[in-house]
C-alpha cells in the first residue's frame, strides 16, 4: 500500500484527536482576531531557567541576532523585489507558472507545484513542531533574558481550517515589553528567525551527513536533447505542412493550428516536427512560444539519437555497463563508434527502469569521423547572480548531473526529502518573518529601527505603515499579473 494512504489516515486521525482535545479544553481556549488560541502554561519554567541560567552567552547573542534580522530582512527585500520584477516584465515565465505566487504551504503542495518532493502531512506535522516550537521558545528565552515576563504559551489556528492548521506562540507581556531598551527590544523580536536560521545551518549538516551515508551514485542525469539555432526564413514545414513565406507569427499560428486539431490531441506529448530544405528538427509548442522573435532565429532539438528513441529518465547502463557519472558516461560511449547499436537502461524512479534500442550517429561538432553522437545536454547549473551561487553553494554536496540511488529503497528518499524540507521551510520562514510588515516580526523590528534613528514615534509609524502598505500594493500588482497571465 503507498505511503500516502497511511498519511491520509493520520491527518484524519490526528484532526480527530485535536477536535476531541480542544472540546475538552475549551475553557483555555479563546479567540484573538482571526485566530483561536488554546492557552497553557506549557515550558514556561524551562524559558525562564534557560533565560536566566545562560546570561553571557544569550546577551552575546543578542546582538548576532539582531545583526541576522537586518540581513534576513535585506534578504526577503531582495528577493521581494526580484518576485516582482520578474511578475512585470517577464509574461513568457509568468504564463508557465500554474499556482499563485504567493500560497500558504500546505500538506501534498507537491500536487500543484510540479517539480517539488512529496510534502506528506506526516512531513508537515513533523517541521511545524521543529520549526514553530524553536522559533516561538527563542522569542521566549530572550524575552525571559530581558526580564519580561512570559505569560502563557500555546498553539493557535484558523477557525476555517480547524483543527489541523495550528500554529505555537509565547505570549509576552507586552507593556512590559514596551518599556525596554530598543536593542532589548530588538533582540526578541529577531530571537525567533535567528532560532529557525541554525534550526536551518543544523538540519543542513544532518542532510548532508545522510545523503553522503545512504545514497550512492549510480547514473547521469541529462538536461535537455541536443538543440540547433536555425533561421526562420530556412523552414520549410512543421509537422509536414508546408510554410510559405516563413515568419515566427506563422510558424505559432500552424502549431496552435496542430494543438486543437484531434490528431495532436491524441499524442499530446510528441514532438513537433521543424524542417528545413538541409535537415530535421524537432520542438514543442512551449519552446516555440519562449523564443525571442526579433532576431529571425529559433532553438530547436536536433534530430539526434537520443530524442529520436524518446529517451527519459537518467541513463545508468550502456549495454549492461554501469554508469556511475559524467566521467564513466563518457568513457562508456567513446568505447562506440558512429552506426553502432547500443541498449541504454534509465531509471525513472527507484523502481521504474526503461531500456532503449540506440543507434549512435557521427558527432556533428567533430572532424573525426569515429566519435559518436548520442545527443543528450548538459547544462551548466552554477549561473550568474547571489541566489544562483547561493544555491550552488549549499547544494554542493549532490552532483546536479548524477542520479543518486538510495541504499535504503523507500527509506531512504524519505528521509531525504524530510530533511529538505525542514531546511528550506526553516530558512523561508526565517526570511518572510522578517519582512517589514505589520503581521510578521520583522514589522516591529522595522518600527523600533526607524524610532532609533529618527527618535519621533509619528516618523516610525507613518514609516511603518507606509512600507506595509508598499508590500501589500506591491503583492497585490504580483498576483494581478499572475491573474491576466491566463487571458494573454
Amino acid at each position: 500500500m503507498a505511503f500516502i494512504v497511511y498519511d491520509v489516515i493520520l491527518l484524519i486521525l490526528f484532526a480527530v484527536f485535536v477536535s476531541i482535545f480542544l472540546y475538552l479544553g475549551r475553557k483555555n481556549l479563546k479567540r484573538e482576531g482571526l485566530l483561536f488560541l488554546y492557552k497553557a502554561k506549557w515550558g514556561i519554567k524551562l524559558i525562564n531557567y534557560t533565560g536566566n541560567k545562560y546570561k553571557t552567552a544569550l546577551k552575546f547573542l543578542s546582538y548576532i541576532s539582531i545583526g541576522l534580522g537586518y540581513i534576513l530582512m535585506a534578504g526577503i527585500i531582495y528577493l521581494f523585489g526580484k518576485l516582482v520584477y520578474i511578475y512585470t516584465t517577464l509574461p513568457h515565465l509568468v504564463k508557465t507558472v500554474k499556482v499563485p505566487p504567493v500560497m500558504p504551504l500546505i500538506p501534498y503542495v507537491d500536487k500543484l507545484v510540479p517539480g517539488l518532493p512529496e510534502f506528506y502531512f506526516t512531513y508537515w506535522i513533523i517541521i511545524l513542531a521543529i520549526i514553530a516550537i524553536t522559533h516561538e521558545f527563542a522569542h521566549g528565552i530572550f524575552a525571559a533574558y530581558n526580564k519580561i515576563k512570559i505569560k502563557s504559551t500555546g498553539f493557535g489556528f484558523f477557525p476555517f481550517f480547524l483543527p489541523v492548521f495550528l500554529a505555537a506562540f509565547v505570549e509576552l507581556d507586552e507593556k512590559k515589553m514596551a518599556k525596554k531598551p530598543k536593542l532589548a527590544q530588538l533582540a526578541v523580536l529577531s530571537a525567533g528567525t535567528f532560532a529557525n536560521t541554525l534550526t536551518a545551518i543544523f538540519f543542513f549538516i544532518v542532510l548532508w551527513a545522510f545523503f553522503s551515508a545512504a545514497f550512492v551514485p549510480s547514473g547521469v542525469i541529462f538536461d535537455s536533447y541536443a538543440t540547433s539555432k536555425i533561421a526562420v526564413k530556412d523552414i520549410t514545414s512543421i509537422n509536414n505542412i508546408p510554410l510559405e513565406n516563413p515568419s515566427y507569427d506563422r510558424i505559432l499560428e500552424i502549431v496552435e493550428n496542430l494543438e486543437n486539431s484531434n490528431a495532436v490531441q491524441n499524442a499530446k506529448r510528441k514532438y513537433i516536427e521543424v524542417k528545413t530544405s538541409k535537415n530535421t528538427y524537432f520542438a514543442t509548442k512551449e519552446i516555440l512560444e519562449m523564443q525571442k522573435k526579433n532576431d529571425g532565429w529559433i532553438l530547436v532539438y536536433a534530430s539526434a539519437p537520443a530524442i529520436k528513441a524518446g529517451i527519459i529518465g537518467a541513463i545508468t547502463e550502456i549495454n549492461g555497463k554501469k554508469v556511475t557519472d559524467m566521467e564513466s558516461f563518457k568513457a562508456e560511449l567513446l568505447k562506440y563508434s558512429p552506426g553502432d547499436k547500443i541498449t541504454i537502461k534509465t531509471a525513472i524512479s527507484e523502481n521504474e527502469f526503461r531500456k532503449y534500442e540506440v543507434v549512435l550517429e557521427q558527432h556533428p561538432e567533430f572532424s573525426n569521423e569515429s566519435v559518436p553522437w548520442l545527443g543528450v545536454g548538459f547544462a551548466k547549473k552554477d549561473g550568474k547572480g547571489v541566489l544562483r551561487k547561493l544555491y550552488s553553494k549549499l547544494s554542493s554536496f549532490k552532483d546536479p548531473h548524477v542520479y543518486y540511488k538510495p541504499l535504503f529503497n523507500g527509506v531512504a528518499t524519505f528521509i531525504y526529502n524530510l530533511l529538505w524540507w525542514i531546511v528550506l521551510i526553516s530558512i523561508s520562514v526565517a526570511l518572510i518573518n522578517m519582512l517589514p510588515v505589520g503581521i510578521f516580526d520583522g514589522g516591529r523590528f522595522f518600527y523600533l529601527t526607524v524610532l532609533g534613528i529618527t527618535g519621533s514615534e509619528s516618523a516610525a509609524r507613518k514609516a511603518f505603515g507606509f512600507v506595509t502598505y508598499i508590500f501589500l500594493f506591491l503583492l497585490f500588482i504580483i498576483m494581478a499579473f499572475w491573474a491576466l497571465s491566463f487571458f494573454s
